[in-house]
Protein backbone atom coordinates (compact mmCIF):
# COMPACT_ATOMS: atom_id res chain seq x y z
CA UNK A 1 0.00 0.00 0.00
CA UNK A 2 2.83 2.35 0.94
CA UNK A 3 4.67 1.59 -2.28
CA UNK A 4 1.63 2.28 -4.44
CA UNK A 5 1.13 5.62 -2.68
CA UNK A 6 4.75 6.52 -3.25
CA UNK A 7 4.51 5.57 -6.91
CA UNK A 8 1.49 7.82 -7.39
CA UNK A 9 3.16 10.92 -5.98
CA UNK A 10 5.13 13.32 -8.11
CA UNK A 11 8.88 13.24 -7.82
CA UNK A 12 10.62 14.74 -4.82
CA UNK A 13 12.28 18.13 -4.56
CA UNK A 14 14.89 18.82 -1.85
CA UNK A 15 15.52 22.14 -0.26
CA UNK A 16 18.39 23.32 1.88
CA UNK A 17 17.34 25.95 4.44
CA UNK A 18 20.16 28.14 5.77
CA UNK A 19 19.72 28.75 9.49
CA UNK A 20 22.23 31.55 9.01
CA UNK A 21 22.32 33.66 5.92
CA UNK A 22 23.87 31.81 2.97
CA UNK A 23 23.53 32.20 -0.80
CA UNK A 24 24.60 28.62 -1.53
CA UNK A 25 21.37 27.08 -2.82
CA UNK A 26 18.05 28.35 -4.14
CA UNK A 27 15.03 27.80 -1.98
CA UNK A 28 11.68 26.32 -2.83
CA UNK A 29 8.31 26.26 -1.11
CA UNK A 30 6.01 23.81 0.64
CA UNK A 31 8.43 22.02 2.98
CA UNK A 32 7.74 18.83 4.87
CA UNK A 33 9.10 15.38 5.77
CA UNK A 34 12.56 13.90 6.43
CA UNK A 35 14.22 16.89 8.09
CA UNK A 36 17.87 16.27 8.94
CA UNK A 37 20.67 18.64 10.03
CA UNK A 38 24.39 18.74 9.46
CA UNK A 39 27.36 21.10 9.81
CA UNK A 40 29.68 22.41 7.12
CA UNK A 41 33.16 23.47 8.21
CA UNK A 42 32.13 27.10 7.78
CA UNK A 43 29.85 26.50 10.78
CA UNK A 44 26.62 27.05 8.94
CA UNK A 45 23.86 24.72 10.07
CA UNK A 46 21.70 23.32 7.27
CA UNK A 47 18.42 21.45 7.46
CA UNK A 48 17.38 19.20 4.54
CA UNK A 49 13.72 18.59 3.76
CA UNK A 50 12.07 16.55 1.04
CA UNK A 51 9.35 18.45 -0.78
CA UNK A 52 6.90 17.21 -3.37
CA UNK A 53 6.36 19.33 -6.45
CA UNK A 54 2.77 20.39 -6.81
CA UNK A 55 2.83 20.21 -10.59
CA UNK A 56 2.65 16.73 -12.09
CA UNK A 57 5.96 15.83 -13.71
CA UNK A 58 6.23 13.60 -16.75
CA UNK A 59 7.70 10.18 -15.97
CA UNK A 60 11.18 9.96 -17.47
CA UNK A 61 13.34 6.90 -16.83
CA UNK A 62 16.64 5.75 -18.24
CA UNK A 63 18.69 2.64 -18.83
CA UNK A 64 22.39 3.41 -18.73
CA UNK A 65 24.62 0.46 -19.70
CA UNK A 66 28.41 0.54 -19.85
CA UNK A 67 29.67 -0.71 -23.24
CA UNK A 68 32.33 -2.93 -21.70
CA UNK A 69 30.78 -6.29 -22.54
CA UNK A 70 27.58 -8.01 -23.58
CA UNK A 71 24.12 -7.14 -22.28
CA UNK A 72 23.67 -9.34 -19.19
CA UNK A 73 20.21 -10.76 -18.51
CA UNK A 74 20.20 -8.73 -15.28
CA UNK A 75 20.78 -5.53 -17.23
CA UNK A 76 18.12 -6.55 -19.73
CA UNK A 77 15.61 -7.01 -16.91
CA UNK A 78 16.48 -3.57 -15.50
CA UNK A 79 15.97 -2.08 -18.95
CA UNK A 80 12.66 -3.93 -19.25
CA UNK A 81 11.35 -2.68 -15.90
CA UNK A 82 12.30 0.88 -16.87
CA UNK A 83 10.59 0.46 -20.23
CA UNK A 84 7.41 -1.02 -18.72
CA UNK A 85 7.22 1.68 -16.06
CA UNK A 86 7.60 4.46 -18.63
CA UNK A 87 5.10 2.98 -21.06
CA UNK A 88 2.57 2.21 -18.31
CA UNK A 89 2.74 5.85 -17.14
CA UNK A 90 2.74 7.42 -20.58
CA UNK A 91 6.30 8.60 -19.97
CA UNK A 92 9.65 8.49 -21.75
CA UNK A 93 12.29 5.75 -21.82
CA UNK A 94 15.83 7.04 -22.36
CA UNK A 95 18.99 5.17 -23.25
CA UNK A 96 22.30 6.61 -22.07
CA UNK A 97 25.69 5.05 -22.75
CA UNK A 98 28.03 5.31 -19.75
CA UNK A 99 31.36 5.01 -21.56
CA UNK A 100 33.68 6.96 -19.27
CA UNK A 101 35.78 3.81 -18.76
CA UNK A 102 37.79 4.57 -21.88
CA UNK A 103 40.09 1.56 -21.54
CA UNK A 104 37.29 -1.05 -21.44
CA UNK A 105 34.54 0.65 -23.48
CA UNK A 106 34.30 -0.41 -27.12
CA UNK A 107 32.15 0.56 -30.06
CA UNK A 108 31.49 -3.12 -30.75
CA UNK A 109 30.10 -3.60 -27.25
CA UNK A 110 27.87 -0.53 -27.58
CA UNK A 111 26.51 -1.80 -30.90
CA UNK A 112 25.86 -5.22 -29.37
CA UNK A 113 23.91 -3.68 -26.46
CA UNK A 114 21.82 -1.56 -28.83
CA UNK A 115 21.18 -4.59 -31.04
CA UNK A 116 20.07 -6.74 -28.10
CA UNK A 117 17.73 -4.06 -26.73
CA UNK A 118 16.19 -3.62 -30.18
CA UNK A 119 15.84 -7.40 -30.54
CA UNK A 120 13.92 -7.49 -27.25
CA UNK A 121 11.60 -4.79 -28.58
CA UNK A 122 12.64 -2.18 -26.00
CA UNK A 123 12.63 0.88 -28.23
CA UNK A 124 13.92 4.05 -26.58
CA UNK A 125 12.44 7.53 -26.98
CA UNK A 126 15.72 9.40 -26.55
CA UNK A 127 19.28 8.19 -26.94
CA UNK A 128 21.83 6.98 -29.51
CA UNK A 129 20.38 6.74 -32.99
CA UNK A 130 17.23 8.56 -31.91
CA UNK A 131 18.43 11.87 -30.50
CA UNK A 132 16.43 14.08 -28.19
CA UNK A 133 16.48 17.40 -26.37
CA UNK A 134 18.71 16.26 -23.51
CA UNK A 135 21.73 14.94 -25.38
CA UNK A 136 24.41 14.06 -26.02
CA UNK A 137 23.56 10.56 -24.77
CA UNK A 138 27.08 9.22 -24.37
CA UNK A 139 28.95 10.25 -21.23
CA UNK A 140 32.20 10.58 -23.16
CA UNK A 141 30.59 13.48 -25.03
CA UNK A 142 29.40 15.29 -21.88
CA UNK A 143 32.71 16.20 -20.19
CA UNK A 144 32.19 19.94 -20.54
CA UNK A 145 28.90 19.63 -18.67
CA UNK A 146 30.55 17.76 -15.78
CA UNK A 147 33.33 20.35 -15.50
CA UNK A 148 30.78 23.16 -15.53
CA UNK A 149 28.88 21.66 -12.59
CA UNK A 150 32.07 20.79 -10.72
CA UNK A 151 33.10 24.45 -10.89
CA UNK A 152 29.69 25.45 -9.52
CA UNK A 153 30.29 23.21 -6.53
CA UNK A 154 33.75 24.71 -6.01
CA UNK A 155 32.24 28.20 -6.02
CA UNK A 156 29.46 27.23 -3.60
CA UNK A 157 31.87 25.57 -1.18
CA UNK A 158 30.39 22.09 -1.49
CA UNK A 159 33.57 20.88 -3.20
CA UNK A 160 37.23 21.66 -2.54
CA UNK A 161 40.55 20.89 -4.16
CA UNK A 162 42.49 18.05 -2.53
CA UNK A 163 46.24 17.93 -3.14
CA UNK A 164 46.89 14.70 -1.22
CA UNK A 165 49.33 12.31 -2.89
CA UNK A 166 48.64 8.62 -3.30
CA UNK A 167 51.14 7.91 -0.54
CA UNK A 168 49.28 10.19 1.88
CA UNK A 169 45.97 8.54 1.06
CA UNK A 170 47.45 5.07 1.59
CA UNK A 171 48.82 6.20 4.95
CA UNK A 172 45.34 7.42 5.96
CA UNK A 173 43.92 4.00 5.08
CA UNK A 174 46.57 2.21 7.10
CA UNK A 175 45.88 4.36 10.16
CA UNK A 176 42.15 3.72 9.80
CA UNK A 177 42.81 -0.03 9.67
CA UNK A 178 44.90 0.11 12.85
CA UNK A 179 42.05 1.94 14.58
CA UNK A 180 39.58 -0.58 13.11
CA UNK A 181 37.76 2.23 11.31
CA UNK A 182 36.46 2.35 7.72
CA UNK A 183 38.89 3.94 5.21
CA UNK A 184 37.33 7.42 5.30
CA UNK A 185 39.20 10.51 4.05
CA UNK A 186 40.31 12.61 7.04
CA UNK A 187 39.59 15.95 5.38
CA UNK A 188 43.14 17.29 5.33
CA UNK A 189 42.37 19.90 2.63
CA UNK A 190 38.77 20.56 3.65
CA UNK A 191 39.70 23.66 5.67
CA UNK A 192 42.72 24.87 3.70
CA UNK A 193 43.10 28.63 3.29
CA UNK A 194 43.07 30.32 -0.11
CA UNK A 195 46.79 30.99 0.33
CA UNK A 196 47.55 27.29 0.85
CA UNK A 197 45.50 26.33 -2.18
CA UNK A 198 47.09 28.99 -4.40
CA UNK A 199 50.54 27.88 -3.32
CA UNK A 200 49.89 24.29 -4.48
CA UNK A 201 48.32 25.49 -7.72
CA UNK A 202 51.38 27.62 -8.42
CA UNK A 203 53.61 24.56 -7.94
CA UNK A 204 51.46 22.57 -10.38
CA UNK A 205 50.59 19.96 -7.77
CA UNK A 206 47.97 17.49 -9.10
CA UNK A 207 44.64 17.68 -7.30
CA UNK A 208 41.24 16.06 -7.18
CA UNK A 209 37.85 17.62 -6.48
CA UNK A 210 36.40 16.30 -3.20
CA UNK A 211 32.81 16.68 -2.11
CA UNK A 212 32.37 18.09 1.39
CA UNK A 213 30.18 15.56 3.20
CA UNK A 214 28.12 16.79 6.20
CA UNK A 215 29.58 15.41 9.42
CA UNK A 216 26.20 15.00 11.09
CA UNK A 217 22.71 14.12 9.99
CA UNK A 218 21.03 11.36 8.11
CA UNK A 219 19.61 10.83 4.64
CA UNK A 220 16.36 8.90 4.23
CA UNK A 221 14.75 7.86 0.96
CA UNK A 222 11.52 6.02 0.29
CA UNK A 223 12.65 3.38 -2.17
CA UNK A 224 9.70 2.33 -4.31
CA UNK A 225 10.67 -1.33 -3.93
CA UNK A 226 12.51 -1.51 -0.58
CA UNK A 227 10.62 1.05 1.45
CA UNK A 228 12.48 3.42 3.77
CA UNK A 229 16.28 3.30 3.50
CA UNK A 230 18.58 5.50 5.59
CA UNK A 231 22.26 6.36 5.85
CA UNK A 232 24.18 8.34 8.46
CA UNK A 233 26.35 11.01 6.85
CA UNK A 234 29.27 10.11 9.10
CA UNK A 235 29.59 6.72 7.42
CA UNK A 236 30.98 8.50 4.38
CA UNK A 237 34.14 10.56 4.10
CA UNK A 238 34.65 13.43 1.66
CA UNK A 239 34.65 11.69 -1.71
CA UNK A 240 36.25 12.49 -5.06
CA UNK A 241 34.03 13.74 -7.89
CA UNK A 242 36.80 14.69 -10.36
CA UNK A 243 40.11 12.84 -10.69
CA UNK A 244 43.45 14.60 -11.03
CA UNK A 245 43.43 13.89 -14.78
CA UNK A 246 40.20 15.85 -15.16
CA UNK A 247 38.00 12.78 -15.57
CA UNK A 248 34.73 12.84 -13.60
CA UNK A 249 33.90 9.98 -11.22
CA UNK A 250 30.93 7.68 -11.84
CA UNK A 251 28.65 8.99 -9.08
CA UNK A 252 29.12 12.59 -10.18
CA UNK A 253 28.48 11.81 -13.86
CA UNK A 254 25.34 9.85 -13.08
CA UNK A 255 23.88 12.56 -10.87
CA UNK A 256 24.56 15.36 -13.35
CA UNK A 257 23.21 13.24 -16.21
CA UNK A 258 20.03 12.19 -14.42
CA UNK A 259 19.38 15.74 -13.24
CA UNK A 260 20.03 17.48 -16.57
CA UNK A 261 18.05 14.81 -18.43
CA UNK A 262 15.12 15.42 -16.04
CA UNK A 263 14.97 11.79 -14.94
CA UNK A 264 12.00 11.41 -12.59
CA UNK A 265 12.54 7.80 -11.48
CA UNK A 266 15.84 5.94 -11.19
CA UNK A 267 15.10 2.21 -11.48
CA UNK A 268 18.30 0.22 -11.21
CA UNK A 269 19.94 -2.86 -9.66
CA UNK A 270 20.29 -3.09 -5.88
CA UNK A 271 24.07 -3.12 -6.17
CA UNK A 272 23.77 0.62 -6.85
CA UNK A 273 21.99 1.26 -3.55
CA UNK A 274 25.22 2.26 -1.72
CA UNK A 275 25.79 4.93 -4.39
CA UNK A 276 22.54 6.66 -3.50
CA UNK A 277 23.93 8.59 -0.51
CA UNK A 278 26.71 10.18 -2.57
CA UNK A 279 24.35 10.96 -5.42
CA UNK A 280 21.69 12.40 -3.13
CA UNK A 281 24.24 14.77 -1.56
CA UNK A 282 25.30 15.95 -5.03
CA UNK A 283 21.68 16.48 -6.06
CA UNK A 284 21.06 18.69 -3.05
CA UNK A 285 24.30 20.62 -3.39
CA UNK A 286 23.49 21.49 -7.01
CA UNK A 287 19.87 22.32 -6.18
CA UNK A 288 18.49 19.66 -8.50
CA UNK A 289 15.15 17.91 -7.90
CA UNK A 290 15.59 14.46 -6.38
CA UNK A 291 14.17 11.59 -8.42
CA UNK A 292 12.36 8.62 -6.93
CA UNK A 293 14.62 5.60 -6.48
CA UNK A 294 13.72 1.94 -6.99
CA UNK A 295 16.41 -0.69 -6.51
CA UNK A 296 15.69 -4.04 -8.15
CA UNK A 297 17.00 -7.24 -6.60
CA UNK A 298 19.82 -9.20 -8.19
CA UNK A 299 19.22 -12.19 -10.42
CA UNK A 300 20.56 -15.29 -8.69
CA UNK A 301 21.88 -18.62 -9.92
CA UNK A 302 20.19 -21.86 -8.73
CA UNK A 303 22.77 -22.04 -5.88
CA UNK A 304 21.57 -18.56 -4.75
CA UNK A 305 24.87 -16.92 -5.70
CA UNK A 306 25.01 -13.99 -8.09
CA UNK A 307 24.40 -15.18 -11.65
CA UNK A 308 27.67 -15.23 -13.57
CA UNK A 309 29.33 -16.80 -16.60
CA UNK A 310 30.29 -19.88 -14.61
CA UNK A 311 26.59 -20.76 -14.51
CA UNK A 312 26.33 -20.89 -18.31
CA UNK A 313 24.82 -18.41 -20.76
CA UNK A 314 24.12 -15.05 -19.11
CA UNK A 315 23.94 -12.56 -21.98
CA UNK A 316 20.98 -11.73 -24.17
CA UNK A 317 23.10 -12.22 -27.29
CA UNK A 318 23.92 -15.80 -26.29
CA UNK A 319 20.25 -16.66 -25.90
CA UNK A 320 19.44 -15.07 -29.24
CA UNK A 321 22.12 -17.20 -30.93
CA UNK A 322 20.78 -20.30 -29.15
CA UNK A 323 17.45 -19.86 -30.89
CA UNK A 324 15.37 -18.18 -28.18
CA UNK A 325 12.54 -15.83 -29.11
CA UNK A 326 12.62 -12.21 -27.94
CA UNK A 327 9.02 -12.40 -26.71
CA UNK A 328 9.89 -15.41 -24.55
CA UNK A 329 12.95 -13.65 -23.09
CA UNK A 330 10.88 -10.56 -22.29
CA UNK A 331 8.12 -12.66 -20.72
CA UNK A 332 10.55 -14.65 -18.58
CA UNK A 333 12.65 -11.67 -17.47
CA UNK A 334 9.51 -9.80 -16.40
CA UNK A 335 8.57 -12.68 -14.09
CA UNK A 336 11.94 -12.58 -12.32
CA UNK A 337 10.76 -10.64 -9.30
CA UNK A 338 7.42 -9.38 -10.61
CA UNK A 339 3.93 -10.78 -11.09
CA UNK A 340 0.48 -9.38 -11.69
CA UNK A 341 -1.03 -11.14 -8.69
CA UNK A 342 -2.63 -13.94 -10.72
CA UNK A 343 -1.51 -17.43 -11.75
CA UNK A 344 -0.95 -16.25 -15.31
CA UNK A 345 2.60 -16.70 -16.56
CA UNK A 346 2.25 -15.72 -20.20
CA UNK A 347 2.33 -12.09 -21.28
CA UNK A 348 3.05 -10.22 -24.48
CA UNK A 349 5.04 -7.00 -24.20
CA UNK A 350 1.82 -5.04 -24.66
CA UNK A 351 0.12 -6.98 -21.85
CA UNK A 352 3.11 -6.37 -19.58
CA UNK A 353 2.83 -2.64 -20.18
CA UNK A 354 -0.85 -2.79 -19.23
CA UNK A 355 -0.26 -4.88 -16.08
CA UNK A 356 3.07 -3.57 -14.79
CA UNK A 357 3.33 -1.84 -11.42
CA UNK A 358 6.58 -1.02 -9.64
CA UNK A 359 4.79 -1.72 -6.37
CA UNK A 360 4.55 -5.41 -7.31
CA UNK A 361 8.30 -5.83 -7.85
CA UNK A 362 9.68 -8.15 -5.17
CA UNK A 363 12.68 -6.97 -3.17
CA UNK A 364 14.09 -10.48 -2.69
CA UNK A 365 16.43 -12.07 -5.23
CA UNK A 366 14.96 -14.01 -8.17
CA UNK A 367 16.51 -17.31 -9.29
CA UNK A 368 17.25 -17.67 -13.00
CA UNK A 369 15.93 -21.06 -14.08
CA UNK A 370 17.20 -21.91 -17.57
CA UNK A 371 14.92 -24.97 -17.72
CA UNK A 372 11.86 -22.79 -17.08
CA UNK A 373 13.04 -20.28 -19.70
CA UNK A 374 13.44 -23.09 -22.24
CA UNK A 375 9.95 -24.41 -21.51
CA UNK A 376 8.47 -20.92 -21.76
CA UNK A 377 10.22 -20.38 -25.09
CA UNK A 378 8.62 -23.57 -26.40
CA UNK A 379 5.19 -22.28 -25.41
CA UNK A 380 5.79 -18.99 -27.23
CA UNK A 381 7.27 -20.80 -30.23
CA UNK A 382 4.22 -23.00 -30.70
CA UNK A 383 1.93 -20.01 -30.24
CA UNK A 384 3.41 -18.31 -33.31
CA UNK A 385 1.23 -18.06 -36.44
CA UNK A 386 1.82 -21.11 -38.67
CA UNK A 387 3.41 -19.04 -41.45
CA UNK A 388 5.92 -17.49 -39.05
CA UNK A 389 6.79 -20.79 -37.39
CA UNK A 390 7.20 -22.54 -40.76
CA UNK A 391 9.51 -19.79 -41.99
CA UNK A 392 11.60 -19.80 -38.80
CA UNK A 393 12.08 -23.58 -38.73
CA UNK A 394 12.30 -24.05 -42.50
CA UNK A 395 15.11 -21.50 -42.77
CA UNK A 396 16.93 -23.24 -39.93
CA UNK A 397 16.68 -26.62 -41.64
CA UNK A 398 18.05 -25.20 -44.86
CA UNK A 399 20.82 -23.10 -43.27
CA UNK A 400 22.13 -26.10 -41.33
CA UNK A 401 22.37 -28.19 -44.51
CA UNK A 402 19.67 -30.74 -43.65
CA UNK A 403 17.18 -29.70 -46.33
CA UNK A 404 17.74 -28.00 -49.66
CA UNK A 405 14.55 -25.94 -49.47
CA UNK A 406 13.06 -23.80 -46.72
CA UNK A 407 9.42 -23.67 -47.74
CA UNK A 408 6.70 -25.76 -49.33
CA UNK A 409 4.21 -28.50 -48.34
CA UNK A 410 6.89 -30.80 -46.93
CA UNK A 411 8.17 -28.05 -44.58
CA UNK A 412 4.64 -27.19 -43.46
CA UNK A 413 3.72 -30.80 -42.72
CA UNK A 414 7.05 -31.55 -41.02
CA UNK A 415 6.79 -28.49 -38.75
CA UNK A 416 3.22 -29.41 -37.83
CA UNK A 417 4.30 -32.96 -36.99
CA UNK A 418 7.47 -32.12 -35.07
CA UNK A 419 6.73 -28.79 -33.35
CA UNK A 420 5.88 -30.36 -29.99
CA UNK A 421 9.49 -31.48 -29.74
CA UNK A 422 10.86 -27.98 -30.38
CA UNK A 423 11.44 -25.63 -27.44
CA UNK A 424 14.13 -23.49 -29.06
CA UNK A 425 14.67 -23.14 -32.80
CA UNK A 426 17.92 -25.10 -32.66
CA UNK A 427 15.93 -28.14 -31.44
CA UNK A 428 14.44 -28.32 -34.93
CA UNK A 429 17.71 -29.80 -36.23
CA UNK A 430 17.49 -32.68 -33.77
CA UNK A 431 13.84 -33.53 -34.44
CA UNK A 432 14.16 -33.53 -38.25
CA UNK A 433 17.40 -35.55 -38.08
CA UNK A 434 15.66 -38.01 -35.77
CA UNK A 435 12.80 -38.36 -38.27
CA UNK A 436 15.22 -39.05 -41.15
CA UNK A 437 17.34 -41.56 -39.22
CA UNK A 438 16.75 -45.33 -38.95
CA UNK A 439 18.43 -46.82 -35.82
CA UNK A 440 16.69 -50.17 -36.22
CA UNK A 441 19.55 -52.40 -35.06
CA UNK A 442 20.06 -50.41 -31.84
CA UNK A 443 16.33 -50.57 -31.16
CA UNK A 444 16.07 -54.32 -31.74
CA UNK A 445 19.00 -54.85 -29.37
CA UNK A 446 17.28 -52.96 -26.56
CA UNK A 447 15.28 -54.83 -23.88
CA UNK A 448 11.97 -53.56 -25.24
CA UNK A 449 13.04 -54.36 -28.81
CA UNK A 450 14.07 -57.88 -27.87
CA UNK A 451 10.65 -58.46 -26.34
CA UNK A 452 9.07 -57.51 -29.68
CA UNK A 453 11.44 -59.83 -31.58
CA UNK A 454 10.32 -62.67 -29.37
CA UNK A 455 6.70 -61.75 -30.08
CA UNK A 456 6.90 -62.82 -33.74
CA UNK A 457 8.10 -59.48 -35.12
CA UNK A 458 9.67 -61.38 -38.03
CA UNK A 459 6.25 -62.51 -39.27
CA UNK A 460 5.00 -58.92 -39.47
CA UNK A 461 8.27 -57.94 -41.17
CA UNK A 462 7.79 -60.54 -43.92
CA UNK A 463 4.20 -59.37 -44.50
CA UNK A 464 5.34 -55.75 -44.64
CA UNK A 465 8.03 -56.60 -47.20
CA UNK A 466 5.40 -58.34 -49.32
CA UNK A 467 3.15 -55.26 -49.19
CA UNK A 468 6.08 -53.10 -50.23
CA UNK A 469 7.17 -55.45 -53.05
CA UNK A 470 3.71 -55.63 -54.60
CA UNK A 471 3.38 -51.84 -54.59
CA UNK A 472 0.46 -51.66 -52.15
CA UNK A 473 2.29 -49.56 -49.57
CA UNK A 474 3.89 -47.19 -52.11
CA UNK A 475 0.57 -46.58 -53.82
CA UNK A 476 -1.11 -45.93 -50.49
CA UNK A 477 1.57 -43.41 -49.50
CA UNK A 478 1.15 -41.56 -52.80
CA UNK A 479 -2.48 -40.96 -51.81
CA UNK A 480 -1.42 -39.36 -48.53
CA UNK A 481 -3.19 -39.76 -45.19
CA UNK A 482 -6.36 -41.33 -46.54
CA UNK A 483 -4.34 -43.88 -48.52
CA UNK A 484 -2.24 -44.75 -45.48
CA UNK A 485 -5.29 -45.21 -43.25
CA UNK A 486 -6.97 -47.52 -45.74
CA UNK A 487 -3.84 -49.57 -46.20
CA UNK A 488 -2.95 -49.95 -42.51
CA UNK A 489 -6.51 -51.01 -41.69
CA UNK A 490 -6.43 -53.64 -44.44
CA UNK A 491 -2.94 -54.75 -43.47
CA UNK A 492 -3.94 -55.24 -39.83
CA UNK A 493 -7.07 -57.13 -40.81
CA UNK A 494 -5.05 -59.56 -42.92
CA UNK A 495 -2.81 -60.30 -39.92
CA UNK A 496 -5.67 -60.23 -37.44
CA UNK A 497 -3.89 -57.44 -35.54
CA UNK A 498 -5.05 -54.04 -34.38
CA UNK A 499 -4.24 -51.27 -31.94
CA UNK A 500 -0.94 -51.46 -30.11
CA UNK A 501 -0.26 -55.00 -31.34
CA UNK A 502 -0.23 -53.65 -34.89
CA UNK A 503 1.12 -50.15 -34.58
CA UNK A 504 4.05 -50.76 -32.20
CA UNK A 505 5.80 -53.34 -34.42
CA UNK A 506 4.95 -51.32 -37.55
CA UNK A 507 6.57 -48.24 -36.00
CA UNK A 508 9.73 -50.17 -35.15
CA UNK A 509 10.04 -51.70 -38.63
CA UNK A 510 9.30 -48.48 -40.55
CA UNK A 511 10.93 -45.81 -38.35
CA UNK A 512 13.49 -47.88 -36.48
CA UNK A 513 12.26 -46.41 -33.17
CA UNK A 514 9.98 -47.44 -30.34
CA UNK A 515 8.43 -44.01 -29.89
CA UNK A 516 7.88 -40.85 -31.89
CA UNK A 517 5.33 -38.53 -33.47
CA UNK A 518 2.29 -39.77 -35.40
CA UNK A 519 3.46 -42.78 -37.39
CA UNK A 520 1.28 -42.27 -40.46
CA UNK A 521 2.40 -38.65 -40.89
CA UNK A 522 6.01 -39.69 -40.32
CA UNK A 523 5.93 -42.41 -43.03
CA UNK A 524 4.21 -40.11 -45.53
CA UNK A 525 6.93 -37.47 -44.96
CA UNK A 526 9.67 -40.10 -45.34
CA UNK A 527 8.08 -41.22 -48.60
CA UNK A 528 7.98 -37.63 -49.88
CA UNK A 529 11.57 -37.01 -48.78
CA UNK A 530 12.76 -40.08 -50.66
CA UNK A 531 10.86 -39.43 -53.89
CA UNK A 532 11.33 -35.66 -54.20
CA UNK A 533 14.36 -33.39 -54.17
CA UNK A 534 14.01 -32.22 -50.54
CA UNK A 535 16.74 -33.66 -48.30
CA UNK A 536 20.37 -32.63 -48.66
CA UNK A 537 22.87 -35.31 -49.59
CA UNK A 538 24.82 -34.31 -46.45
CA UNK A 539 21.95 -35.35 -44.17
CA UNK A 540 22.01 -38.82 -42.59
CA UNK A 541 18.77 -39.81 -44.31
CA UNK A 542 17.75 -43.44 -44.73
CA UNK A 543 15.05 -43.66 -47.42
CA UNK A 544 12.16 -46.13 -47.32
CA UNK A 545 13.84 -48.17 -50.06
CA UNK A 546 16.98 -48.43 -47.92
CA UNK A 547 14.91 -49.33 -44.86
CA UNK A 548 13.29 -52.22 -46.65
CA UNK A 549 16.72 -53.34 -47.83
CA UNK A 550 17.75 -53.50 -44.19
CA UNK A 551 14.67 -55.53 -43.29
CA UNK A 552 15.47 -58.08 -46.03
CA UNK A 553 18.91 -58.77 -44.55
CA UNK A 554 17.93 -59.17 -40.91
CA UNK A 555 18.75 -62.59 -39.49
CA UNK A 556 15.75 -63.02 -37.22
CA UNK A 557 16.95 -66.39 -35.98
CA UNK A 558 20.24 -64.88 -34.82
CA UNK A 559 18.35 -62.01 -33.18
CA UNK A 560 16.18 -64.40 -31.23
CA UNK A 561 19.36 -66.09 -29.95
CA UNK A 562 20.74 -62.78 -28.68
CA UNK A 563 23.34 -62.51 -31.44
CA UNK A 564 23.86 -58.97 -32.84
CA UNK A 565 22.70 -58.68 -36.47
CA UNK A 566 25.09 -57.61 -39.18
CA UNK A 567 24.64 -54.03 -40.26
CA UNK A 568 24.28 -53.74 -44.06
CA UNK A 569 27.03 -51.75 -45.77
CA UNK A 570 24.51 -49.53 -47.58
CA UNK A 571 23.03 -48.30 -44.32
CA UNK A 572 26.39 -48.04 -42.58
CA UNK A 573 27.51 -45.69 -45.31
CA UNK A 574 24.65 -43.34 -44.47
Amino acid sequence: MANSMIEATSWMRFRVIPQFSSPILPSSSSLYNHRVSFFYPARRLFSVSATAATDKQQVRVRFAPSPTGNLHVGGARTALFNYLFARSKGGKFLLRIEDTDLERSTKESEEAVLRDLSWLGLDWDEGPGVGGDHGPYRQSERNSLYKQHAEKLIESGHVYRCFCSNEELEQMNEIAKLKQLPPVYTGKWANATDEEVQEELAKGTPYTYRFRVPKEGRLTINDLIRGEVSWNHNTLGDFVIMRSNGQPVYNFCVTVDDATMAISHVIRAEEHLPNTLRQALIYKALGFPMPHFAHVSLILAPDRSKLSKRHGATSVGQYREMGYLPQAMVNYLALLGWGDGTENEFFTLEQLVEKFSIGRVNKSGAVFDSTKLRWMNGQHLRALPSEQLNKLVGERWKSTGILIQSEGPFIEEAVQLLKDGIEVVTDSEKVISNLLSYPLHATLSSPEGKAMVENKLSELSFALLAAYDNGELSNALEEGHSGWQKWVKSFGKSLKLKGKSLFMPLRVLLTGKLHGPDMGSSIILLHQAGTRDIVSSQAAFVTLDERFAVLREIDWEALSKDQPPLEPAAVAAN
